[in-house]
């Protein structure tokens, strides 16, 4: 399909900054389900669109700080972690890599230090990071948290978004990128949830970078999708299999819960235990296996993320949901409001 296709114009001032606070009184677009028509709603109003023995399924992916500022001499290199490959190798993208030549030491702040060991063919770089201490210690000490660009150039990174970009659910370290549609949920929707009878599991797909990068092709057959880590144990596999059998629905809670858990069913419709990475690249036309329903932020135009949610609903529905959201003023992509969608 062209890329093209899935334009759509996004006036600057709906990016969002900050998130909402408290985080579930974010606006909710809901689109499908018991209604025809789009609804206004708010992320704390959930449980009235799910039903008892239906479950939300989160990523528990916690963002490290993967933002690097460097050195090597006297040209400035900027680092944005984006994949681990072992315990102290990780690949990068880089700011000013024509300058990093392999075998290149970088020196960042608080006597951090890697050497470029790769350059790979997509431009990225691998590193190889010195000492002994853990990778995520010495990230702690150097790093910054890893803003999406499109907030990054607006402002710049604070102590406030050590907590405002990580989810309540967060515990396996990994992720450059939050699994932003669980930034809404509070201790308070949890219980809600709970109380209206609504189950909840967890999986980990830690997001890289790429998430972030735009789609240069023409056509989405062109296109080359990055590749991510993710699990799913057995147990887990085992639960929701049973939920689904029981006939409740499995709402992924973000795009990197319904990729998982897509790139863990067979044709079969039955979700196994899955440990590895995927690249699965999901446009109209794509049978979905796992998931009976979608909460998730406002997408960027022509971005693989819009492309999936547009396979989900249809691509002529998502154009007027957005342009709904767009006139009705909600706050887009990462920091910004919520849509649950139902097919």
């Amino acid at each position: 399909m062209k890329v093209d296709l899935f334009d759509f114009e996004l006036p600057p001032e709906r990016i969002a900054l900050r998130p909402a606070q408290p985080r579930d009184s974010a606006r909710m677009l809901a689109v499908g389900g018991k209604s025809s028509h789009v609804q206004d709603c708010r992320v704390r109003d959930l449980p009235r669109f799910l039903n008892r023995g239906d479950v939300l399924v989160f990523n528990d992916t916690r963002v490290i700080p993967a933002q690097l500022e460097g050195r090597r001499g006297e040209a400035k290199i900027g680092v944005t972690l984006h994949k681990r490959i072992d315990l102290r190798r990780w690949q990068a993208f880089v700011r000013n890599a024509k300058r990093v030549r392999e075998g290149d030491r970088i020196e960042f702040s608080g006597n951090v230090s890697a050497i470029a060991e790769q350059r790979l063919g997509d431009g990225s770089i691998v590193f190889a990071f010195d000492g002994v201490e853990p990778v995520e210690v010495l990230l702690e000490r150097a790093g910054r948290m890893p803003l999406p660009p499109y907030i990054a150039g607006k402002r710049a990174t604070d102590e406030r978004d050590r907590e405002d970009y990580q989810t309540m659910f967060a515990r396996e370290d990994g992720a450059v990128a939050a699994p932003t549609a669980a930034l809404h949920f509070t201790p308070q929707l949890m219980n809600a949830l709970v109380e209206a009878g609504i189950g909840s599991e967890t999986l980990t797909l830690h997001v890289g970078a790429g998430t972030f990068l735009p789609v240069k092709a023409d056509d989405t057959d062109d296109h080359a999708m990055h590749s991510e880590w993710g699990r799913i144990e057995k147990d887990t596999a085992d639960r929701l299999n049973a939920a689904r059998a029981r006939g409740g629905r499995i709402v992924a809670v973000g795009t990197t819960s319904l990729r998982l858990l897509e790139s863990a069913t067979g044709e079969d419709e039955v979700i196994r235990p899955f440990a590895g990475d995927t690249d699965i690249f999901i446009t109209p036309g794509y049978r979905f296996r796992a998931i009976d329903g979608l909460m998730t932020n406002f997408h960027l135009p022509k971005s693989t993320l819009f492309m999936l949610v547009s396979a989900l609903m249809g691509r002529e529905r998502m154009q007027q949901a957005y342009a709904h959201a767009i006139a009705q003023k909600y706050r887009f992509y990462s920091y910004g409001d919520s849509s649950l969608l139902l097919p």
